[in-house]
């Protein structure tokens, strides 16, 4: 664990995305939770010594497994993006898991089968502000690796935690993104948050440079799908530009499996969703492949 400003405290060590906690006299505030139950009780337990409140608050950033299938184990409310709340409500109550393998930490921890899910409690829609008891905590709407993708700003300290928007050295998530929205929250991110310290939730710090790259790689990710699209090819085409889509990369190769997993789930699942949108989508990402301004 790294406190990476006063009463910022920064984990990567367990299972699944990276976390932080903001620990101030209200209480502590989680933003997102690992895979294991034993990891969210140990980093629980952790921060118990940092003595702060007794209210407890979790921030889920999107609704990737990743980050949210060990939310139950916090037992406390969980808030998150309207958009995301829609697709817990999609969800059957057990986790059954998903096919096909899409290149996520959980598929490595078969014990998630058959955990089950913690409903967001709390929602909102573009903007929310927190105020326990330290700096203020912005909520805001950014919508790209899912509709409901959200970022965590602390203005005074310069941090912002913006979850998978930004991933370095390997490709993003794509079954649910929205790549036109997703490159206007990086042009975001790059002209007002340069000088923040940016944190993301599979990449640990990154640069601008890293945010150029998730930018030139969306773009040409978004070119190569609406020549599939507008050609109405089957979502198998995508195998054909994956080599290409990972040579905008550099990683060890025994993760080239894994990437090619990623990319061809998540391309594949993409244009499906393109060529035959269905309602819950345009909720949010209520057709996903499973197994069945406000303050504080």
């Amino acid at each position: 664990m790294e406190e990476i400003k006063p009463s910022i405290y920064y984990e990567d060590s367990y299972l699944g995305v990276n976390l932080v906690a903001l620990v101030f006299s209200h209480g502590t505030i989680y933003i997102d939770a690992p895979l294991k139950t034993e990891d969210a009780r140990a980093w629980r337990s952790t921060l118990l010594n940092q003595r702060g409140g007794n209210n407890r608050l979790l921030i889920l950033l999107d609704s990737h497994i990743d980050r949210t299938l060990g939310a139950k184990a916090f037992d406390c409310p969980i808030l998150t993006h309207e958009k995301t709340a829609s697709v817990f409500r999609g969800r059957p109550s057990v986790f059954k898991g998903q096919t096909p393998e899409n290149g996520s930490d959980w598929e490595g921890y078969i014990d998630s089968i058959g955990t089950r899910w913690a409903v967001p409690d709390i929602t909102f829609t573009d903007q929310l502000i927190l105020y326990w008891g330290g700096p203020e905590v912005r909520l805001e709407h950014h919508p790209g690796p899912t509709a409901g993708s959200i970022w965590v700003i602390i203005p005074s300290e310069n941090v912002v935690f913006i979850g998978d928007s930004v991933v370095a050295n390997q490709p993003p998530f794509l079954a649910h993104a929205d790549l036109e929205a997703w490159q206007a929250s990086l042009e975001d991110l790059a002209k007002n948050y340069r000088h923040f310290q940016i944190y993301s939730s599979r990449s640990g710090l990154v640069t601008l440079q890293d945010i150029r790259h998730q930018q030139t790689f969306l773009k040409d990710v978004q070119k190569r799908l609406e020549r599939f699209i507008k050609k109405n090819a089957h979502a198998e085409m995508v195998n054909k530009i994956i080599p290409t889509l990972l040579s905008h990369f550099s990683f060890n190769k025994e993760k080239e499996d894994l990437y090619t997993k990623r990319l061809q789930s998540g391309l594949y699942e993409y244009l499906l969703r393109r060529n035959q949108p269905s309602p819950e989508e345009v909720e949010g990402e209520m057709g996903e492949s499973m197994d069945n301004s406000a303050e504080l």
